[in-house]
């Protein structure tokens, strides 16, 4: 993608956005790169497992038991070839909705090669008015509420589609990791610099987010614990499990679980 076709993010933050990821899928992003035919193969065999933060897989208990009855799964924000076609291969019902085309065709790729069904929707993870209230049993969420300014509809939207006693399980990175300067932490130094809500649109230098756009680095913000956690709960979501996780690539890891997880049901 030419420099000239990368959109403004002051003018419009998901249009720059949704570029960026199309440009990591293209980049080889971790988070980009579909899982193997013969991990499919193992789920379809039952044996599986997912990631909502960079390492830690989720506990198998808070998934429901796939071959019992129909489970509608909703993937959010979360394509990128990886958690769909597993959870498609154990039996459940998938749809993934996330706003790049590029990873949402990681999935259907993956689909095509091992013969899953699965449903792609395009579009903001704050926005699911495309889907009728209580239309999944479950929602996973992998680590990415961080591309959004205002966490806050991500969890009233997720509340909304989720059936009753359905369940929602969502990663998220920390308000502790973007307290500090992420120059320095590039060389292995915590030096506290922002503060939460930090914003890679307001409180980065100029020339950080310039080089950013440049790279076309997805931009990335840090919610509060009051807006990750609490705003669950004031979406109408009773948090019944919670997992912290350390991401190895960044120093701040070593001494505190920078990323976490958190398993909630719509009452």
């Amino acid at each position: 993608m030419k420099k000239s076709s990368i959109p403004d993010p002051e003018a419009d933050l998901l249009a720059y956005n949704r570029a960026a990821w199309n440009a990591q899928v293209h980049a080889d992003n971790q988070w980009t790169v579909a899982v193997s035919a013969a991990e499919v193969q193992r789920a379809r065999e039952g044996d599986w497992s997912i990631v909502l933060t960079p390492h830690r897989s989720v506990p198998k208990e808070w998934f429901p038991d796939f071959s019992a009855s129909p489970c509608r799964v909703l993937c959010l924000a979360g394509s990128g070839g990886q958690q769909a076609p597993i959870l498609a291969a154990a039996g459940a019902s998938v749809t993934v909705f996330d706003l790049s085309e590029e990873q949402l065709k990681q999935d259907q790729l993956v689909a095509k090669r091992d013969g899953l069904t699965i449903e792609s929707v395009q579009g903001d993870m704050s926005d699911l008015s495309c889907f009728k209230d209580e239309s999944f049993d479950l929602i996973v969420h992998p680590c990415s509420n961080s591309f959004v300014p205002n966490v806050l509809p991500v969890w009233q939207e997720a509340a909304r589609v989720l059936r009753r006693g359905g369940q929602l399980l969502a990663g998220f990175t920390k308000p502790v990791f973007y307290v500090f300067d992420q120059n320095r932490i590039e060389k292995g130094e915590l030096i506290v610099k922002h503060s939460i809500p930090y914003s890679e649109l307001t409180s980065i230098s100029s020339s950080d987010k310039a080089k950013y756009i440049a790279e076309q680095e997805p931009l990335c913000f840090g919610h509060s614990l009051s807006d990750q956690i609490g705003g669950q709960l004031e979406a109408g979501l009773r948090v019944i499990g919670y997992y912290e996780d350390h991401w190895k690539a960044y120093p701040v890891g070593k001494y505190i679980g920078d990323m976490a997880a958190t398993r909630s049901i719509k009452s």
